[in-house]
């Protein structure tokens, strides 16, 4: 019988031509929270930092660039590619946490909506077609995907653009270590109802919230070197967040795969937030011990967070695209191939959604 399924039908991704290798960083003066020098040498923090994440380089957006103008590009790309008329989408929804901040400051800009100036700059005139925000820390864009399911499968909506669009690396105080850690990007998808007999598009999807202790894993700060400076940055308690990331992320990534009707080894692929290569691992070893197996398969979880770093909510549109580009070198997709994506941040949230490609 058919069913309206959920089907990605085109993506597009923007990454900046600026590369920032971990280099760049070997004469940066890094404080603790408490005002005091970090004692070791710049090379010896960025050789333990690369050990720990994996991270080798990051995107850096033009500082005449802001967000909007990366997620426009991104969409505009995912509509060529979907060879959709654009005045036909229902929905834009845009995935973010700091609008549109300036290349000079980290004042974060965030009226009109993000997804308001994209649809500006994509020249859509379709007075239907509704434009917001989801601000959900990095599990930003899962969480837009699986609020899109939820208007094409009730009928409310036919074709959604849904965008992650972030400038981390604005938001970032150049005197803490994790400042290393953020990037820029922007990934975007058409989302549109296909009626099918088969079980294809977004099959299931699970999250889960704890904001009692956790809540302030991630948060903003001051200046670790200049504290009496009122500007603010994203300060995260690294430690408490991959214990946390292990605990809860691979039992929220089985209830989505147990809520599928399928099993680990249906699994093709697993698209997660590219936070921390060390992280990320430990997640997917995890996951696996809940099914009793003792190794994840090093085909299953692709990464490209060492050149391109941690852009937040743009991470998995932006693999996924470069995947279905055959842009990721050993990593491709094919019909009936059953994807994980799944995410973690600030909240803290957790989520993850099931897909299987047409």
């Amino acid at each position: 019988m058919n069913k309206i399924r959920s089907v990605i039908v085109g993506s597009g991704s923007y990454l900046p031509q600026d590369i920032r290798p971990n280099s760049f960083f070997e004469n940066s003066e890094f404080y603790n929270s408490d005002g005091t020098r970090f004692p070791a040498e710049g090379k010896d923090i960025v050789r333990k930092f690369k050990a720990i994440t994996g991270i080798e380089a990051r995107t850096v957006l033009d500082a005449k660039m802001v967000n909007s103008d990366m997620g426009a590009i991104a969409a505009k790309r995912a509509i060529d590619d979907a060879g959709v008329d654009q005045e036909s989408i229902d929905q834009i929804i845009v995935a973010h946490n700091f609008g549109d901040v300036a290349g000079d400051n980290t004042v974060p800009q965030l009226m009109p909506t993000l997804a308001s100036k994209i649809k500006n700059k994509l020249g859509i005139l379709n007075q239907n077609c509704i434009p917001y925000d989801l601000i959900f820390g990095c599990p930003g864009w899962v969480q837009a995907m699986i609020q899109a399911d939820v208007y094409i499968k009730s009928g409310y909506a036919k074709t959604c653009l849904v965008i992650g669009s972030e400038t981390l690396g604005r938001m970032t105080d150049a005197h803490d270590r994790d400042a290393m850690i953020f990037s820029d990007g922007a990934g975007a998808v058409i989302v549109s109802a296909v009626q099918s007999e088969e079980e294809i598009g977004i099959l299931q999807q699970s999250a889960i919230s704890h904001t009692t202790e956790e809540v302030d894993y991630l948060n903003m700060g001051r200046s670790f070197k200049y504290p009496e400076n009122s500007e603010t940055f994203i300060k995260m308690n690294g430690r408490k967040i991959y214990n946390y990331a292990l605990s809860n992320v691979p039992r929220a990534i089985k209830a989505c795969i147990d809520k599928s009707e399928l099993v680990i080894d249906d699994v093709s692929k697993i698209l997660i937030h590219q936070a921390n290569e060390k992280m990320d691992v430990a997640i997917g070893e995890r996951l696996y011990g809940l099914y009793n197996i003792d190794k994840m398969p090093s085909d299953k979880m692709p990464m490209n967070l060492s050149e391109v770093g941690n852009n937040s909510v743009a991470t998995i549109p932006i693999l996924y695209d470069l995947i279905k580009r055959n842009e990721l070198a050993t990593h491709t997709f094919k019909s009936k191939d059953v994807l994980i994506m799944a995410s973690v941040g600030a909240g803290m949230n957790i989520n993850a959604f099931s897909y299987r490609i047409p």
